[in-house]
C-alpha cells in the first residue's frame, strides 16, 4: 500500500508526486491514457497568467512563486533526464490593454516590472509585429516553457524514482471504501490501495468526485490552438493583443491561442475557429501570412469560479484531498500549487495562507444544488 495514490497525470499530478517522492513518499500515480496528454500538452507554456492584475491576490501569490521556480525545475529536468523543456525568459509584450493604469498599479504593488513603452520600442524588439500608434506594456521578466518536454520529462523523472508507481492506461471507476474511509480506488488494474488519494484529476475532476457523492464546481472549457512553422527568429517573445497571444520556440514553431468554448468534453476542432486563430495571428505578425499552420488542436481546461482552484482535504474526509480547477492557468501555478498541497499533506509551513484555496463547503455546490 502507498504512503500516497494520485489521481490524474497532467502537470499537477507528476508535480505533487515529485514533490512527494523528494520527500521520502511511497506514491501511485494513476493515469486514465498517457500522463501529460491533456491539457497540460494542449496549452500554451506561458509562465503567467495571461492578464495577471485582473485575478485575485491568492492567483498572484502562486503565480509569482511558480515563476520564480520554473528556471530551476527546468535545469533540475534536463539534467536528470535529458529532456530540455525549454525555458525560455524573454519576456512579454501587451499590446492594446484597455486597462493600463490598473495593470501598472498592481506591478508596483507587486513589485513587478511593468512599463508602458510606445511603438518604436516594440518595433525594435520585435520588427515583424505589427503595431502604429498604440501604447504598449512589456513585462521583461517573463518566460515560457515547452509544455509538452516539461510533461515528457515529468514522466520521465517519476518512472525512473524507486518511490513512485506510475500506473498508465488505468481509468478510475470510483473509490474503496471501509467503514465509511476512503482506502483507495477501484480502477481498470483493480483495487489500489493507499493512506491518502490525492484528486488531481483536471477537467474531470467533477466526474470523479461524484462517485463519492461530493459536487466540485469543476467543468470542462475548451480551448483550441494552432501552430505555424515560421522561420527561427521570425518572433522571440511572447506577444499578447486582445485576449489573443504567439509564443514562439526555439526551432520556429510558433503557437497561437486561444478559443474558450463551453462545449463539454468534445475536443473535435473547427474551421471557425481556426479562421479566427490565424486572423488574430497575422494581426500581430502579418508575415505568417506566408508560413504554413503545422498543427490546429484542442484541449480541455478545468473552468472553476474566478479561476481560483480547490487545494486540500475535502470536508468529512481527511485523507481525500483535490488540487484541481486551475482554469486557463494549470501549467502557470503548477509548482506553488503543488508545493502548497505538500506541505498541508507532510504537516509543513505553507509557502503561502492555504486556506482561500480550500474546498470548504461554501466553495462546492450544495448536494440539492
Amino acid at each position: 500500500m502507498s504512503d500516497f495514490l494520485i489521481i490524474g497525470g497532467g502537470v499537477i499530478g507528476m508535480m505533487t508526486a515529485l514533490q512527494l517522492a523528494d520527500a521520502g513518499q511511497q506514491v501511485t500515480l494513476v493515469e486514465r491514457g498517457t500522463c501529460g496528454k491533456e491539457a497540460s500538452w494542449a496549452g500554451g507554456g506561458i509562465v503567467s497568467p495571461l492578464y495577471p492584475w485582473r485575478y485575485a491576490p491568492p492567483i498572484s501569490q502562486l503565480s509569482r512563486w511558480s515563476e520564480g521556480a520554473y528556471p530551476t525545475l527546468a535545469l533540475r529536468l534536463l539534467e536528470e533526464t535529458g529532456i530540455d523543456p525549454e525555458y525560455r525568459q524573454k519576456g512579454l509584450l501587451y499590446l492594446n490593454v484597455d486597462d493600463e493604469e490598473r495593470a501598472l498599479s498592481w506591478a508596483r504593488q507587486m513589485g513587478k516590472p511593468l512599463v508602458r513603452v510606445g511603438a518604436d520600442f516594440v518595433q525594435q524588439k520585435e520588427s515583424d509585429v505589427a503595431i502604429a500608434h498604440e501604447n504598449a506594456l512589456w513585462m521583461p521578466t517573463l518566460g515560457s516553457i515547452r509544455n509538452p518536454r516539461l510533461g515528457q520529462a515529468l514522466r520521465a523523472r517519476l518512472l525512473a524514482m524507486p518511490t513512485v508507481t506510475l500506473r498508465e492506461q488505468c481509468e478510475v471507476y470510483g473509490f474503496v471504501k471501509r467503514e465509511d474511509a476512503v482506502t483507495g480506488v477501484n480502477t481498470s488494474q483493480g483495487a489500489l490501495l493507499a493512506a491518502r488519494v490525492v484528486v488531481c484529476g483536471g477537467a474531470w475532476t467533477a466526474r470523479l468526485l461524484a462517485t463519492l457523492g461530493v459536487r466540485v464546481p469543476v467543468r470542462p472549457v475548451k480551448g483550441q490552438m494552432i501552430a505555424y512553422q515560421a522561420p527561427p527568429g521570425l518572433v522571440q517573445r511572447v506577444v499578447l493583443k486582445d485576449g489573443r497571444y504567439v509564443i514562439p520556440r526555439g526551432d520556429g514553431l510558433l503557437l497561437v491561442g486561444s478559443t474558450l468554448e463551453e462545449a463539454g468534453f468534445d475536443k473535435t476542432t473547427d474551421e471557425e475557429a481556426l479562421a479566427s486563430l490565424k486572423h488574430s495571428a497575422e494581426r500581430i505578425v502579418p508575415a505568417l501570412k506566408e508560413c504554413p499552420v503545422a498543427y490546429h488542436w484542442a484541449g480541455l481546461r478545468p473552468g472553476s469560479p474566478e479561476g481560483l482552484p480547490f487545494i486540500g482535504a475535502l470536508p468529512g474526509m481527511p485523507n481525500v484531498f483535490i488540487n484541481a480547477g486551475h482554469y486557463r492557468n494549470g501549467l502557470v501555478l503548477a509548482p506553488a500549487s503543488t508545493h502548497l498541497l505538500a506541505d498541508q499533506l507532510l504537516n509543513r509551513e505553507p509557502l503561502i495562507d492555504p486556506a482561500p484555496f480550500w474546498p470548504t463547503p461554501e466553495r462546492l455546490e450544495p448536494s440539492g444544488g
